[in-house]
């Protein structure tokens, strides 16, 4: 007896019967009437593209009876869209995975995501999982379902991403308790960085059309979503894969048709983009920015060192001080710009020097939210493979990650004291824990405390800011 008929034999004999949950073999799958909603539990671990993939898989289910809950609430079904971005993403999944399985032990689970397709195995073994789903077919899970439940599906399906890959081919209407919508524009990368496994996890990239992506914006304009994130695995190549077109069309090309659809002059919709690479800000982009002010003055740099040996044994594409003119550039043209980056710390051969390097480019830009990675060694990536005696010890790298934390709150520190009495835009996001006040988030996306009766959830407000404390700016 598989695994899957000994859960549906244990759902046949439990409170919660079979024909509740799933139709008989020789009825139709879909059965509101008898059956009800069906609960569905998802988890995303990751990126924000994995987000956006998530809440098309979750808008699929909702059209095929299943109602989703918060996937710490007992389901029928639980779905888990993985990161593999360091050892602790694939260790997180893991636990995820386990969780639910505690949660309802009678309950399907599928895992999916990059930690799914580059481990399947590991996935499988967990026990209680019912499918492993290669980023291949992630979207088509709803479909797969029936097939699932039946037991008629092999444990592991994760395909060769040169071959398939699963692309959003409908439009989302929005993002359940967000304020914020994401729109996905492009899939996968082409750089092959040493210390990357994203870019096999993903497979090659590849870009969305932008009439489809146009639509999604519309869409989620129309149903009143004041920001727009535009997301992707490597940003900045979108449209380098469009062989056919007789003129090229790149991402800046895309952002100037977004910001010309139509919006409502009461709550406009502000563009910001998700991550770049520094290789990507162009001189078009940066008078983008500047033209336009519904684009959010933050950038988020995809910039991993300081230091040009190690960026050019990392396989970047720039070296330092092209990061630095980069940046200032763009300060020229929009001196209210806010940056965070993604930084690694302890990457195979680093020095104390090295690490100087970083630190100092880091406060030289005024990096003010460092998202700060120590180095980990992942299986298939040329970096892993460097010798023992040039890795860094785990002890420095937990010491240099602290170090760049600690120099990340100081520059955060300094920043917010800056726009004490100065005027923001703000999008109010939830009620804060401060009585009396909404947690505010700038098109900078830094966080604001503003009172409550002075904003209305969802709606851009000019605010001025009056005050600094216990590391919180307060506005009215």
């Amino acid at each position: 007896m598989s695994s899957i008929e000994i859960k549906v034999e244990q759902l046949a004999n439990s409170r919660r019967s079979k024909a509740e949950f799933i139709a008989d073999a020789d009825e139709p799958y879909h059965d509101s009437a008898r059956m009800g909603l069906k609960r569905v539990g998802i988890k995303t671990l990751g990126c924000k593209v994995n987000a956006f993939e998530s809440e098309l898989i979750a808008q699929t289910l909702k059209t095929d009876d299943w109602k989703q809950v918060d996937n710490t609430d007992v389901a029928d079904l639980y779905l888990i869209n993985t990161c593999t971005v360091t050892r602790e993403a694939d260790r997180q999944a893991r636990q995820e995975v386990r969780k639910v399985v505690k949660l309802n032990p009678d309950a399907l689970v599928i895992v999916t995501g990059c930690y799914a397709q580059m481990d399947p195995q590991a996935c499988a073994d967990i026990p209680g999982v019912d499918l492993v789903l290669g980023n291949d077919r992630k979207l088509d899970a709803y479909k797969l379902l029936p097939k699932l439940a039946q037991g008629d599906l092999p444990k592991v399906m994760v395909g060769n991403l040169s071959e398939h890959l699963s692309l959003p081919d409908q439009i989302l209407s929005g993002f359940d308790a967000h304020t914020r919508a994401f729109v996905q524009i492009q899939q996968g990368c082409d750089q092959g960085c040493t210390f990357c496994i994203i870019h096999v996890a993903r497979g090659p990239s590849r870009s969305l059309a932008p009439t489809l992506i146009k639509r999604q914006v519309e869409r989620l304009a129309m149903n009143g979503y004041p920001e727009i994130v535009i997301c992707g695995v490597d940003l900045g190549s979108y449209g380098e894969d469009f062989k056919d077109l007789t003129e090229s069309f790149d991402l800046v090309d895309l952002l100037e048709e977004l910001l010309a659809i139509e919006y409502s002059l009461d709550n406009p919709f502000r563009i910001r983009l998700s991550s770049i690479d520094p290789h990507h800000i162009t001189d078009r982009l940066i008078d983008l920015i500047a033209k336009h002010d519904r684009m959010c003055p933050q950038f988020h740099l995809s910039l991993q060192s300081g230091s040009t040996l190690i960026l050019k044994r990392m396989k970047r594409r720039y070296d330092a001080s092209h990061v630095r003119e980069r940046i200032a550039a763009m300060r020229a043209q929009v001196p209210e710009l806010v940056l965070s980056a993604d930084v690694m710390v302890g990457f195979p051969t680093e020095t104390e020097v090295e690490f100087s390097e970083t630190l100092k480019m880091v406060e030289d830009i005024n990096i003010a939210f460092p998202h700060v990675f120590s180095y980990s060694e992942r299986d298939g990536t040329p970096a892993a493979r460097i010798p023992s005696n040039k890795q860094v010890p785990v002890a420095t790298r937990k010491h240099r990650n602290k170090r760049l934390r600690e120099l990340g709150n100081e520059l955060k520190d300094s920043l917010l004291r800056s726009k004490v009495n100065s005027h923001s835009w703000v999008l109010p996001e939830k009620p804060a824990k401060q009585a009396g006040f909404s947690l505010c988030r700038g098109e900078d996306y830094v966080e604001v405390l503003v009172p409550s009766e002075q904003v209305a959830l969802g709606k851009w407000q000019k605010v001025l800011i009056k005050d600094y404390s216990d590391g919180l700016l307060i506005a009215e």
